[in-house]
């Protein structure tokens, strides 16, 4: 069996280390279950490396919050053509930085650990499918 592309397990929130467990319970716009799980259900890797580990992941959503209002404002500029109501850039950036909030804060974590973790290592012989063993 090949091995789970790191870009497949980004896309879907899975676990660094054996591609395979859920990081979030619940669905991205889901009120009360969208949060990061403690340990991984497949290999049982502790996401919160260290106490406050995801305070970092402020930095990485204040930097997709920027892009995103960048990219609003340059669409509201195409889609409109209006350069004079700062209240329609004002209400199309706040509105859709709030609707994109759920999956920013999924982002920003899924970011931290592949990405700004050196501790964290991809196991390959962890990256197994339950379904194919033999019984």
């Amino acid at each position: 069996m090949a091995a789970t592309s790191k870009i497949w397990a980004m896309l879907h929130a899975k676990c660094p280390r054996c591609r395979r467990g859920d990081m979030f319970s619940g669905n991205v716009y889901s009120l009360a279950t969208n949060k990061i799980n403690e340990d991984c259900p497949r290999c049982g890797m502790h996401f919160e490396i260290e106490p406050g580990y995801f305070y970092a992941a402020m930095y990485v959503s204040y930097a997709l919050n920027v892009g995103a209002s960048c990219a609003f404002a340059l669409i509201t500029y195409l889609v409109t053509n209006n350069t004079t109501s700062p209240w329609l850039y004002t209400g199309v950036i706040i509105g859709g930085c709030f609707l994109l909030a759920p999956v920013i804060f999924r982002t920003s974590r899924v970011l931290l650990l592949y990405w700004l973790s050196p501790k964290i290592h991809y196991q390959p012989y962890l990256d197994v499918d339950d379904t194919t063993a033999n019984t």
